[in-house]
Order: C-alpha cells, then structure tokens, then sequence
C-alpha cells in the first residue's frame, strides 16, 4: 500500500504522483517561477532528495525530466534548459548539465499554496512540512494523464485537451447530473500530445467505466512524384519511439512482409518534429502498403485505458464523470479554504485599522497618554484602558510612524478600511451562498481555459477495429488455371499479353505429358472461388489464398486446398465478391437440366463444403452463373444447338434439388456453355467458339426467345474446320477475350477483331492450333475487370 499510494499512483485531485508533488513544490520554494531564471537541475534534485523524497537521484531526475518532455506530456510542468532527451528515445543529459524552471501552467497547479488551502505533513525526518496535495487550478490528471505501475495494479490515464475539459467542467456545474452522451459533446476523446489518429470505438467504454482499449494511428498523407508514390509520415501514436519505428519498419522490409518499399528516410527536424519518408517501388499501392504500416509496426497501436487514481488514499477506478466530479470538489474545498483564509486577513487588518483611525480621531490624547508613560508595555495598557482597544490595536498604534499623522494619510486608512469592508462582505457572501461559490470557480475555469487553452491535436476517427489479411492484399485481376490433372494456380492478368487475332498466343504453364488445361477464367484477389464438384458439393475459397506462381509453373493441386472425396473432381468454378447478395445461381448440367437457387442459401458454407445441386445419375454440372430478375438463359450444345429463355421461366428452388429441362438434346450431343444475357437487345451479342480455335459474334437479336424445354436454334454451324463448340459468351463491347488449348497455350485478343456473322455461319481464326491440340476454354475479360 506504500508503493500504490505514496510513489506509482496520482492523486485524483491534483493528478500528481508524489515525487512530481515534491519536484514541483521544491521549485516553489527555490524560487523558481515561469518569469525567474534556470537554475541547475541538480539543485532541485538535491532539495527533493534532501527534505521530501529519501530515494536515489536518478528516479527524482528522471521524473522532472518527463515533467519537461513536450512528447509525453500534454501541458509542460517544467521549463526545462538543455537537452531533455528527444522522442527517438534518446536519454537526457546528466543533472549537472541541464537547467530548469516552473512552467506557467505549473504556477497555476501551485496557485494559493500559501493561503492554507491544502494540508501539509512533516517531511520523512520531521524537519519541515510538505502538501499532502497540490491546489491545482488546473484539470491536471485528465489533461495530462499519468503513467504508473504499483504492486499487482497499473494506471495508464490518457491525456485530454484543456479547452475541451474546461468546457466539460464548466457544463458539469451547469448540471451536476449531465449524462455522459452530453458531457462527451465537450470531450469528444482523448488528445495526444504527439496527434495521431484515434479510434472512436472504445471511448465510450472508457468514459463510462475507466477502463477499455483505444486504436491509435499515426499521420500520413501521400505525395506522388514521376509516377511514384511515397508515404509521408508526420504524427505517430503516442509513447511510440521513433528511431524504434524506423527500425521496425525496416525489418518488416527486410523479411518480406512490406516488400513495395524502395526507400525509408528520416527527415524530422525543427520545423517538422516528425517526417519520416517511406518511398515506394513503381506500381505500388500507397493504400495498401499503408495497411501492412499499420498491421505490422507502431504505426497502430492499442492505448489501454485504466483510470487508475488514488481517492481518500485507496486507489480507484474512475469513470470520466467521476473523476470530473472528484476534481470540481477538490476545487469546491480549495476556494472555499482560500477565501475562509483571505476573509480572516481582511478582518484581521480592518481590526488594525480601525484601532489607527481612533487614535488619528483622538490624536492629541494619544500623544499625551504615551508621553506620560514610563514604558511601551505602561503606554499600551494606558491605551487599551483609556479608548477600548485590543491588544494588536495598541501595538499598531505603537509602532505607527509620525508620517501615518498626516491628513492624507488618515484619508488613505479610510479608503483601505472602506476597501476592506467590501471585499469582507463578499468573502462573507462567497462563503455564506453556495451558488456564489460555484460562480468563483466557473469564473477561474474560464480564466485558465482562456489563458492555456488550445487547438485539439489528435483526430477521433472511425477506424477499422483491426487490419485482416485481405487488407494487406491489393485488389488485382488474376486468371486462375486448372488441369484435368487437378493444378490450380492464380496468374496476375498483365502476365498475358494481348494480342492481334490468329496468333499462336502465349504459354499458361508447364504440364505434363499426359495433363491437359480444363478452364481458365478471371477474378478479383478479394472474390470468393466457389468450387462446384461433379459430386454436387461447393467449396469456396478466396482467390488471394490461391498459390499464385508465373505463367511456366504448374500451381498446386487442388486436393491440397480442398478436402475432396476419392474420385471426386472440380466441375465448375465461380467467383463472386459478397455470398449475401441479391440474385441466384444458376446451374446448368451436360443432360441439359437447369436448376436456380437463390445466392443467400450458400452462405454458410464451412471447410467441409455443402450441398449445391442432386444429380441425376450419369450427367455432370457443367457451368453455373449469376442471374438477376429480367436476364434471359443461353444454353449451348457441342453440336452447335443454343436456346434462349427468360430466367424467369426457372422456379427457384432449395440447394439439394435437380432442377428442370433446359434444352432437349438430340442423341450424342451435350450442353458445354451457359450463358446469362440481359433482356435488352441493343448492342448485345454472343461470341461462339470452337474447338479448332474458329470464332464469332452474333447479334444477340438473331436468338429467338423461346420456352424452356424445347431443341433451340443452331448458333454454330459445326463442321471437321471448326471443331465442336467449345463456348459461348456474352459481349457487349470492349472487352479482350482469353482462349486456352488443351496443351496449355493461352491468346488474349480483343472482341472488336472477332468478325460478325449471323447464326448458321462459321466464324473467323482467333488461335492457330497445333496437331493434336484443340480449344477446351474461352472467357471475356470485361471492361470492369481490367486492371
């Protein structure tokens, strides 16, 4: 209970710790005022050490020296001289090189010491007394907070702005029941000496309990300069080391975890305390690697809120309007004190004056009866028996000189004893009405706001309560890869090159002999990957989780990602950004069904998958889209055979379900393309493509809407040149198309030189297909998938 009360915890009432009391009261009586000058810091460590504090000099020194640090404390108490450390954490000179004085705003925490307005106590050897508390005009422990470990408890109180907590005090004497909600209007959060940003969620809790974590980030702005970006550093949270911060982020660079760094430069000087330059390699994202900033250095940290202060010598957890409240009393008791203090001098000297202006009255016979005595003690008896006076009258009149005789002096006791009456009357007032009394503290409320208050540093903002994995990760397209074998691999999309129709395209990995490419396709890193199994289950996963690997490399299977049961194998593959939107998947199979279900049923879908569709025996899944109300369903057989309907003519119904009759198919042919058009037909097409690398556009009016159900329209006329249909998309304009062989070879072209033709013709050459190999996958990047 001694280290709790009497070293590590402050005081509510002043919010001072008792070594700061001592160094403070210690300059006081030094002499050391705001307007004196410096004296050596030894000097008033020796006297702290020598009458109040019996502890080692380096702790006593260390505190004054924090007491003067402008970076962990929010209003200075110590005018300090010399070098006091800095925020890079380097340590302050030795004692007998620095110099110090009392702050302004230190003045006022001592202000009316004198006038018996706290209790002192004798000093550790009983050789002189020391204040027990401090006066403390100011809010000192809410805007400058404290730091403090004692045994098996902590306090961490964050500083506040003054002007802030005047204005929070002065409505609390407004209304002693104001609500938190209200009082927070005035208070909105805490206020860092070094800024920073701080979290809104969390502020709340702490005021209303004094006790909760608060998210604390550093300033930064971006600067772009030839095309490169750059992240300037100009606030840092606060207690956070610079130099620490600078080292940390170099090692974050260093293994990997921030690699688009080029540059890491400290310019702080004067002018800017705090700048620190990160430039970044061309192409980076400033956003993004300002979220792996936060993520993995002190650029965010957590400020924990523990209210820790001592109240009637026990130590306690305070709430905001406690605390407030605690600080108003103390205030209540100080003036109330002083005045006492100040009404019993007023009295005491217009009791002396009232002795002196009887004797000026009676002049000639004060004169005479002091003559006539033998001694001072005969004289002053004389005059108390002869004009009534007290003793402290008749020894003022004593030792009154000649010059008090004159006329204008005499005149000048009257307008002191006048004075004097006035100002009685109203100490008498202060103290006789309780509303008077809380005027004179609104009043120097007022005056201590007006004098020391300033400008908020720190913004309260709404920040992410923390940064996850997806926020490290930039938003880019990536065309994903899988093999009949099973490898899957993401591929950034400007690894593919676009080029003009009928070339050879460009190589999308190394497979194996006897592995074959099955799709290929284009995601956002931060989409989801449902992966449709011919088993009817899904699995999803994010795209960024993916392995990613170069256009040569093979990627990893996909039974190292996905818990898939023996034989069973990926149909289908979707991506998609939110599993809680609107709209429904549609499925299409290879017999021609057709099943919609709406989007929101997979939404819980956990590691082990879930059940997407039942499927007759024999027919596999072959394609699944997302449709809104009004789109219309374009199924596309091998043999060339499409079918146009409203999507609209599909019930939707639950996962575990068939689905209904799509297309009627004529023997040996299958559905391999799905696709999901819009209802209007302006500048709609469908873009066919066939085995042997023939393509086209057709206007999207030439397919006839029709009912589900029925044989469709031919939509390619398939001969040995063409090869079977492999795909048809729709296209609306601008987009690049991507067509995959079997052995891997990959084009990228733009849709505008794929020629126009109407249903039942053949199309033009998109891709150069080698012997033996054949098309197996073709997809439209669309113009808001480009990166």
């Amino acid at each position: 209970m001694s280290v709790i009360v009497d070293r590590a915890l402050p005081d509510v009432r002043d919010g001072l710790k008792p070594v700061q009391r001592r160094i403070l009261y210690a300059m006081l009586q030094e002499g050391l005022a705001s307007n004196q000058k410096h004296s050596k810091s030894a000097g008033v460590v020796g006297e702290v050490i020598k009458k109040y504090h019996p502890h080692g000099d380096s702790p006593i020194y260390d505190a004054m020296v924090r007491l003067a640090q402008p970076w962990n404390l929010r209003y200075t108490l110590v005018d300090g001289q010399g070098n006091f450390g800095s925020i890079d954490g380097d340590p302050a000179a030795a004692y007998r090189y620095t110099e110090a004085r009392m702050t302004k705003i230190a003045e006022a925490v001592l202000a009316d010491i004198e006038k018996e307005t706290i209790d002192f106590k004798p000093n550790f050897d009983e050789t002189t007394q020391e204040p027990t508390v401090l006066p403390s005009a100011v809010p000192n422990l809410l805007i400058n907070g404290a730091v403090g470990i004692a045994v098996g408890m902590a306090t961490n109180l964050p500083p506040h702005n003054l002007t802030e907590v005047c204005n929070g005090l002065l409505a609390m004497i407004d209304n002693p029941d104001i609500g938190l909600d209200e009082l927070m209007t005035h208070i909105p959060g805490p206020d860092f000496p070094t800024g920073g940003r701080i979290g809104r969620a969390g502020i709340r809790d702490a005021y209303a309990t004094g006790h909760a974590s608060l998210r604390v980030r550093g300033k930064v702005r971006f600067e772009e300069k030839n095309g490169r970006h750059s992240i300037i550093i100009t606030e840092i949270p606060y207690q956070v080391n610079k130099t620490n911060l600078i080292t940390t982020i170099s090692a974050m660079y260093k293994a990997g975890k921030i690699p688009d760094i080029s540059a890491l430069r400290d310019e702080s000087d004067r002018r800017e305390p705090v700048r620190i330059v990160i430039e970044l390699k061309r192409g980076a994202l400033p956003e993004l690697v300002l979220n792996q900033l936060y993520k993995y250095t002190q650029l965010q940290t957590t400020f924990t809120v523990i209210n820790l202060a001592i109240v009637n010598s026990e130590p306690k957890v305070l709430p905001l309007r406690e605390s407030m409240r605690l600080f108003l009393e103390h205030r209540r008791e100080v003036v109330t004190r002083r005045t006492a203090y100040e009404l019993r001098k007023a009295q005491e000297r217009a009791h002396v004056l009232e002795g002196l202006i009887i004797a000026l009255d009676r002049l000639d016979e004060v004169i005479a009866l002091i003559r006539a005595s033998q001694t001072g003690p005969e004289a002053k008896d004389g005059l108390q028996a002869r004009f009534g006076l007290s003793e402290i009258q008749a020894q003022a009149i004593l030792d009154m000189r000649l010059q008090r005789l004159t006329g204008l002096e005499r005149e000048r006791l009257m307008n002191e004893y006048n004075e004097l009456q006035s100002l009685i009357a109203r100490l008498q007032g202060i103290l006789g009405d309780e509303k008077q009394l809380w005027n004179v503290i609104r009043e120097e409320l007022t005056e201590i706001r007006n004098k020391y208050g300033d400008e908020r540093r720190s913004a309260i903002a709404d920040l992410q309560d923390d940064i996850s994995k997806e926020d490290l990760i930039a938003v880019e397209d990536m065309v994903i890869t899988m093999t009949k074998a099973g490898y899957i691999k993401r591929t950034a999309l400007e690894s593919y090159r676009a080029q003009s129709r009928g070339g050879r395209g460009s190589s999308s990995g190394k497979l194996r002999e006897e592995d074959v490419n099955t799709r290929v396709f284009v995601g956002s890193t931060h989409e989801y990957l449902l992966f449709f199994t011919d088993q009817g289950r899904v699995f999803h996963e994010k795209i960024y989780d993916l392995p990613e690997a170069g256009r040569d490399a093979k990627g990893a299977h996909i039974r190292n990602i996905l818990p898939l049961r023996e034989g069973e194998t990926i149909a289908s593959v979707l991506a998609i950004k939110d599993l809680g939107q609107a709209g429904y998947f549609v499925f299409a199979t290879e017999r021609g069904m057709i099943k919609k279900t709406e989007i929101a049923e997979y939404g819980n879908i956990n590691a082990a998958g879930l059940i997407a569709i039942n499927l007759i025996e024999g027919d596999n899944l072959i394609a699944v889209g997302i449709a809104r109300d009004g789109e219309h369903v374009v199924l596309a057989t091998a043999a060339g055979q499409s079918i146009r309907f409203e999507a609209s003519d599909v019930r939707a119904t639950a996962r575990a379900t068939q689905g209904v009759i799509g297309i009627r198919l004529k023997e040996g042919d299958r559905v391999v393309s799905m696709a999901l058009v819009p209802a209007d037909n302006d500048g709609q097409e469908l873009l066919a493509v066939s085995e042997q690398g023939i393509a086209k556009r057709t206007p999207l009016e030439e397919y006839p809407l029709q009912g589900r159900g029925g044989q469709g329209v031919i939509t390619l006329k398939v001969t040995d040149k063409t090869g079977s249909l492999v795909a048809l998309a729709h296209v609306s304009g601008g987009e690049e198309l991507m067509v995959m062989s079997e052995s891997g070879v990959v084009i990228r072209t733009r849709v505008e030189e794929v020629s126009v033709y109407g249903r039942n013709a053949q199309g033009v050459k998109v891709m150069r297909i080698g012997t033996g190999d054949r098309v197996i996958s073709a997809f439209p990047v669309r113009k808001e998938e480009e990166v």
